[in-house]
């Protein structure tokens, strides 16, 4: 079958299946406590697309291009069962990259599982490496030892090579970006520095709590110095650079400052089976019923990506401000 392509040509390469809402981290840029206290109503167990429907999802994507699948939240490994669909995913005809997005938390029992199951690589968050810092930004408590134990584990197990991201807040983190580009300097694992972006209406984003990747580069730059490489593949999110002494790489993903809309190749489920077109979409087409009704899925499928013209952060950029009400990122994954 021919690839899928939008109105601006741009192909569908890429799916990301959130198998969960719910997470045990606060992080106060993605699912503030304000919002998702005790009392935060949850999506129902029977509302959640099962490990069969998210199979018959992701075949039908890989059958229209999508090449590498990513498994998301919320914090995916809070799904029991994660590594069965693993496995489910890993068996389907023409999956290339599989991946998965997780805060660490669980990794030291999950990481050989999820390597046995047929798991590619793993990207992890980490906002900082001193604990005042990272544990306010979570908001739980939780300590940047147990994080590094995980990436411990999953390099053990394979899972690798590892990427570490973070969201950086002006007045918040920033002073964590060169500890984290030294620290992580010949170990194989990748930073990734997060511009922090207007996702969905909760977390409080103005533009000038935003760090420009250029002022985060230049940062590492006049420590370790660096050179730009190309991106892996078309499509790819990060601005690689090398260090100059071969100490491995970073990236930076400047949303904000530098839209890649022009590239993004990306289509994302949430946990109940909704399909968004842009990481800041206001709504999404419901695949669950389509498959739970035995309706024709491809079909639906062709008729959504054909006609997307998403293109939210040029338009923002532009405008230098947040635009509309949109989907929480804990809804559908980073």
């Amino acid at each position: 079958m021919t690839a899928l392509a939008d109105v601006y040509q741009r192909p569908i390469r890429d799916l990301r299946i959130s198998v969960t809402d719910r997470c045990n981290f606060r992080c106060t840029y993605c699912m503030p406590k304000e919002v998702f206290g005790k009392d935060h109503e949850f999506l129902p167990r029977d509302d959640l697309l099962t490990f069969d429907e998210m199979v018959i999802i992701a075949r039908a994507f890989v059958e229209r291009g999508v090449e590498k699948i990513r498994i998301t939240g919320g914090e995916p490994l809070l799904r029991k069962g994660i590594e069965k669909l693993v496995g489910m995913i890993r068996s389907v005809e023409g999956v290339g990259d599989l991946t998965l997005t997780t805060n660490s938390s669980l990794l030291v029992r999950k990481a050989q599982g999820l390597a046995a199951a047929g798991l590619d690589r793993v990207t992890i968050s980490l906002d900082a490496l001193d604990d005042p810092t990272f544990q306010k930004m979570n908001d739980v408590g939780f300590p940047v030892g147990a994080v590094l134990e995980g990436i411990a584990a999953a390099a053990e197990a394979g899972l690798g090579p590892i990427k570490i991201n973070a969201v950086v807040q002006r007045g918040v983190n920033d002073h964590a970006v060169l500890d984290m580009a030294r620290h992580f300097r010949g170990t194989g694992h990748i930073v990734r520095f997060i511009e922090y972006m207007d996702v969905g209406s909760t977390n409080g984003w103005r533009l000038d709590d935003v760090v420009p990747a250029e002022e985060m580069i230049s940062a590492i730059n006049e420590a370790f110095p660096l050179e730009a490489i190309p991106p892996n593949y078309p499509g790819e999110v990060a601005n690689r650079f090398r260090y100059l002494d071969g100490q491995g790489e970073v990236g930076v993903i400047a949303s904000v400052t530098q839209p890649f809309c022009g590239s993004c190749t990306r289509a994302r489920i949430s946990a109940e089976g909704s399909l968004y077109t842009c990481l800041f979409a206001t709504a999404g087409t419901n695949l669950r019923d389509i498959v739970r009704n035995g309706e024709d899925l491809g079909t639906i499928i062709d008729a959504v990506w054909s006609k997307r013209t998403d293109r939210y952060s040029e338009i923002r950029s532009s405008q230098t401000v947040s635009i509309g009400s949109r989907v929480e990122m804990s809804y559908i994954g980073g």
